[in-house]
């Protein structure tokens, strides 16, 4: 492996520090989140709007969605990529995630959002940085966040005004602890100067299975909510989803591990064999965990491992926005780099989809719920198209 060059010294030292200050993974209350599709207080179960719920974490919550791909440029629109851009040097994130800008990072292209014509009204009720505790109901062991009720106590307002017909649920990854894998590795490749996968590797599975069984009662929970709002389990689709991969194998990687230019250019400062374990071990293995947890719970299970396929951050099929490459759904990156830079948006962005890629996601529930329930599904996406070209296949 290569040594770290010494001029280089001061220019990480900032980047690191910004790195250590968050989670990156991280990811209103209720008569909020329905404004525009409220019902008649106290509506029976199954009357009044139809509704399509999103829970969990920052995966789902529409954190990045602030960002149409990455851009070099720090300034303005950065290069039409920035849409929190007002003038000048203003920006406003409350533009892409309202009233929840700098907390759960609901954007308004979350993936509940982006899903089409589902139903007809869309309640985002994750949030970025939530565990499974903070899902379950407080009767059970759940846990208010950033200022809010646990997420299946505000489910039952919901199911309580609406007639429920799609719930979506991310979850276990900040439970497992992406964040601090996320940094591990991006430290190693810094600073350190070896690899992370294998300490990584043997600190998943040590967690994991405690992770599952979290993640298991958080469907417990959900159910518990619309059993006791009237719903029968028949009544409404449940959907447990995963999570697709922000960067690419090392071999799909388009700037080299031997400079600075995958954390200086790309946003992408990952050692090639941490990559592949990335890709490769650590995105299956949660995967196929929970595959295995909607199985045992009878829910839905969408499989994103391979979402991002060819758009992830410095692959070698995407490019970067410029002036002369505009921001595009067909050729531009779908998740969120690293900001290197520290001029652009937050950290705790970093590694997650972006406005595409969240369009990409959306249309994946569209075609998940178009399916049967009792069918679990992998939404890829077709190279050189938009969210229009993702389809399914069963789910391996």
């Amino acid at each position: 492996m290569i040594g770290f060059r010494n001029d280089s010294a001061s220019r990480t030292s900032s980047r690191v520090r910004r790195l250590a200050g968050a989670g990156m993974v991280v990811p209103l209350a209720v008569s909020a989140l329905l404004a525009g599709g409220a019902a008649p207080a106290g509506a029976a179960p199954g009357t009044g709007p139809t509704a399509v719920v999103s829970m969990g974490d920052s995966y789902i919550s529409g954190e990045a969605g602030r960002w149409k791909g990455n851009s070099l440029t720090n300034t303005g629109t950065r290069t039409g990529t920035d849409r929190a851009w007002v003038s000048g040097s203003t920006y406003d994130p409350g533009q892409v995630y309202g009233t929840t800008a700098g907390g759960c990072h609901r954007s308004d292209s979350a993936e509940v959002k982006s899903a089409g014509a589902v139903a007809d009204v869309a309640v985002n009720l994750a949030c970025s940085g939530a565990t499974s505790e903070n899902v379950f109901r407080a009767s059970s062991g759940g846990v208010a966040f950033k200022g809010e009720a646990p997420q299946a106590d505000q489910l039952a307002a919901v199911a309580a005004s609406h007639n429920v017909k799609v719930i979506a649920l991310s979850i276990g990854g900040n439970d497992l602890g992406f964040a601090d894998i996320i940094k591990s590795c991006a430290y190693d490749f810094i600073i350190w100067n070896s690899y992370c996968h294998d300490d990584q590797q043997e600190g998943v599975d040590r967690k994991i299975d405690a992770v599952m069984a979290q993640v298991g009662k958080s469907v417990d929970e959900v159910r518990a909510v619309m059993r006791g709002a009237g719903y029968a389990d028949s009544a409404y689709r449940l959907v447990l989803q995963s999570y697709p991969s922000p960067i690419p194998r090392g071999a799909e990687n388009r700037y080299t591990q031997s400079d600075w230019s995958r954390l200086n250019t790309g946003g992408c400062p990952f050692w090639n064999r941490d990559s592949d374990w990335a890709r490769d071990s650590l995105v299956p293995q949660l995967a196929n965990r929970l595959k295995g947890v909607a199985a045992a719970k009878g829910a839905q299970f969408m499989d994103l491992r391979d979402m991002l396929q060819g758009r992830e951050v410095c692959a070698k099929a995407s490019s970067q926005v410029t002036s002369t490459a505009p921001a595009s759904a067909k050729t531009s990156e779908w998740a969120r780099w690293i900001d290197s830079s520290e001029t652009q948006g937050l950290v705790q962005e970093s590694m997650h989809p972006n406005h595409f890629g969240q369009l990409a996601a959306g249309r994946c529930l569209e075609l998940v719920v178009a399916q049967p329930a009792t069918s679990g599904f992998s939404c890829k996406n077709t190279p050189g198209g938009d969210r229009t070209g993702m389809f399914l296949t069963p789910a391996p």
